[in-house]
């Protein structure tokens, strides 16, 4: 049995002392506290996170999320901003309470709109993004507990990320994860992928027609503080996949190698497919089954049912595959560190972030589907070597490796380079 690969942690310092260039003087400001603005999305979320577990900061962190409203007509309403769309369904919410509007409202559609607007919105730690909520709390707590780096993911995290800077500058450290689409200046740091800037290659302004540039992200070449990634930041860091491989141990340890694992997700904007993708996996599975000790597949919540029924109706009854029904505890974290290779479907940027991060074999299947930025992303990864084309002709036990993605560490290194240029040290 071949023995599992596991990233190895980064290098600590000659005498473990502290770079210089990181060591701050005695009377520097320490940041020892983190805000994480999300918005209830998995992908985005983990990847504040994960810059906050390579800082050190993942066990002093208070979780915020930006909650859109949701139900009726609601969900027509995603394109408008978060605050606009608040707005709309605070008037909404005052005409459909007054009684005189029933004759005009239909019951079903009031009903169906108020039951879904009173949801819990989840854990008790978990709280709704306030902007003057939160600088308030980092202004009241400056003196005894010191600045707060804040970290936010997604589109609607934009604009309360940007206002708490703006309102209590001494106080924070804003770092914005993923493009924010224009003035890059109103955050002290902004993470995003290389893909991001695909429109303003060569290749990328022929694709893109003249009328449509002005709306495409982005709009200008990264400023001093754009910190550029090859892909998404994850949590998957070496300490993570020691401690899943110990907890994964008696399940996974056992299998027949080499382990393969399939992680199937769904067509998206810029990455189309269809049912076909599924059979045509299919098919590529079964041509090198013969060269696989055990195979692991696992959905994702994007997947369609259409596409996860063809696999289904194939493989759940083979004696070498096992399906995982979506139920806890998720095996995600051991099946990357027990892989010995890894088969991902071409729409997942975090999937494949995560796999690449592993030094270990990744085949991708579908990049034909893919235009625009995740091609970009496609071939940086090819240029790189950590992936290949998923053909069905492959020896699952070729074993073939290449220097694994470190994304999270190396903005970690950036953001406290930066924050010694401020005086501030982390904690």
């Amino acid at each position: 049995m071949r023995p599992i690969r596991l990233p190895e942690p980064e290098p600590e310092p000659p005498g473990g002392a502290t770079p210089e260039i990181f060591a701050a003087g005695g009377g520097s400001t320490v940041v020892r506290r983190a805000v994480v603005i999300g918005n209830g999305c998995a992908g985005a979320e983990n990847q504040c996170l994960g810059l906050l577990r390579a800082l050190g900061l993942s066990d002093r962190l208070t979780l915020y999320r930006a909650i859109r409203p949701t139900g009726g007509i609601n969900k027509l309403l995603h394109f408008l901003p978060i605050s606009l769309h608040k707005l709309v369904d605070q008037f909404l919410r005052r005409v459909f309470s007054d009684t005189r509007f029933a004759t005009v409202v239909q019951i079903n559609k009031l009903a169906q709109y108020s039951a879904r607007n009173s949801q819990s919105f989840g854990l008790s730690s978990i709280l709704e993004a306030d902007t003057q909520k939160i600088v308030t709390m980092v202004r009241g707590t400056f003196e005894k507990e010191g600045p707060a780096l804040v970290v936010a993911c997604g589109r609607d995290t934009i604009p309360y990320a940007s206002s708490i800077r703006r309102l209590a500058p001494d106080n924070v450290f804003v770092i914005q994860i993923q493009h924010p689409r224009s003035r890059l200046g109103r955050f002290d740091l902004v993470v995003t992928p290389r893909h991001d800037y695909y429109v303003l290659t060569t290749r990328g302004q022929q694709e893109v027609p003249r009328l449509f540039r002005r709306w495409i992200t982005p709009q200008e070449p990264p400023g001093p503080n754009v910190v550029l990634t090859a892909g998404a930041l994850h949590q998957a860091d070496s300490a993570a996949l020691r401690f899943a491989a110990a907890d994964w141990h008696a399940e996974l340890a056992p299998l027949p190698k080499p382990l393969v694992v399939v992680n199937i997700g769904g067509p998206t904007r810029n990455c189309k497919y269809d049912v076909d993708l599924a059979k045509q996996l299919v098919n590529s599975l079964h041509n090198v089954l013969k060269t696989c000790g055990s195979v692991r597949i696992s959905f994702s919540r994007r997947t369609p049912p259409q596409m996860s029924d063809v696999v289904l109706k194939e493989f759940s009854t083979h004696p070498k595959i096992y399906i995982w029904d979506g139920e806890d505890p998720n095996p995600h974290l051991g099946h990357l560190a027990w892989a010995d290779a890894f088969i991902i479907t071409a729409d997942s940027i975090s999937m494949l972030s995560e796999a690449c991060s592993t030094g270990k074999p990744v085949y991708v299947i579908g990049t034909e589907h893919c235009r625009w930025k995740f091609s970009d992303f496609h071939n940086r990864l090819r240029e790189r070597r950590a992936v290949r084309p998923f053909t069905g002709l492959e020896d699952m036990s070729d074993s073939w490796s290449y220097p694994p993605l470190n994304d999270a560490a190396d903005v970690a290194a950036r953001v406290r380079e930066v924050l010694v240029q401020r005086g501030w040290k982390l904690g």
